[in-house]
């Protein structure tokens, strides 16, 4: 478990982290999103003692992580794949690590099987592909069997299959009970993957949910709705909550009722309905949505297509 209470990190007059607040259970994948500049890294920089807090404290399993006996036991951690001797071969970089902490060949040997590296696993790290570079990353993460993950952005540079193996592999470990903090940008993976979501935004939460409490508290869902008396139908759905945008379709989609209470405000009024189709919103909306007034660095220019027009 990670726990981090009102936890805050300046940078001279910058405050990167702000007062934060949140619990990352045991038995799920946490996904931790956030705009560039939200303060996901240093968060995690500091769960692992990389940053000392200005404010506030974390703890992982209980006890500080500079407390701990034998961290990598206790937390497996990926914040930067690069961060190998590049003139190190994979097998020496594990071998390396594994001593610190007195762990067997035994189990670098299972974790190089386990992230696929058995190929490359007396090459140099300097020739490293990006995606192998991950796998060792992971690897390393893994070492000491530990009963928590933090991993940052694993699946970046892996080719589908290696995505795939990423998303197995954390469900796998969050269901035997470890707990998993995972970072990424790519939202269909953390909609497949995540159990819950942790947004940050500007240095302090904006959202801490379940994946289907934040899609549903974003407002990104709605109901399609047609009708031949729309006019009539709408009129008995009005309430401060309720919102109908007409689509060019001719549909109008309504926010703010289901449609087993649009169905039964039809069937009460005696008006025919044509169509009545929910629309799930997507965790990238959702996403979006929250975040829209937390960005740090916008584009707000449409961008030129060379060519268009011609």
């Amino acid at each position: 478990m990670i726990e981090a209470r009102s936890l805050t990190k300046q940078y001279g007059s910058k405050t990167a982290v702000d007062g934060v607040d949140f619990t990352v259970e045991p038995g799920l994948v946490t996904g931790f999103l956030g705009p560039n500049g939200a303060g996901k890294s240093t968060t995690m920089r500091m769960i692992v003692g990389l940053d000392r807090p200005t404010a506030g404290t974390v703890t992982v399993n209980g006890a500080a992580y500079r407390d701990h006996a034998a961290p990598l036991r206790e937390v497996g951690v990926l914040l930067d794949a690069k961060a190998v001797h590049t003139g190190r071969t994979a097998e020496k970089h594990l071998r390396a690590m594994a001593a610190t902490h007195r762990i067997g060949r035994k189990r670098v040997d299972e974790v190089i099987a386990m992230t696929g590296l058995e190929s490359v696993a007396r090459k140099r790290v300097g020739g490293f592909s990006l995606g192998m570079g991950q796998r060792l990353g992971i690897a390393a993460a893994l070492l000491g069997d530990p009963a928590t993950l933090i991993l940052d952005e694993p699946v970046n540079g892996l080719d589908p299959e290696g995505v795939r193996w990423v998303r197995t592999l954390v469900r796998h470990l969050a269901a035997e009970g470890r707990t998993v903090l995972l970072s990424s940008h790519l939202m269909s993976e953390m909609a497949q993957t995540a159990d819950h979501i942790i947004v940050l935004g500007r240095g302090r939460v904006v959202a801490d949910a379940s994946v289907a409490e934040i899609v549903a508290m974003s407002g990104a869902g709605s109901v399609r709705v047609r009708s031949a008396d729309m006019d009539r139908l709408l009129g008995a759905l009005a309430a401060p909550e309720v919102s109908a945008t007409p689509a060019a379709d001719g549909s109008v989609l309504v926010t703010g009722r289901t449609a087993e209470d649009i169905g039964e405000a039809a069937a009460s009024l005696g008006v025919a309905v044509h169509e009545l189709t929910p629309v799930t919103g997507s965790l990238e909306d959702a996403y979006l949505s929250l975040t829209q007034d937390e960005v740090e660095y916008r584009s707000d220019a449409e961008p030129a297509i060379e060519g268009a027009g011609r």
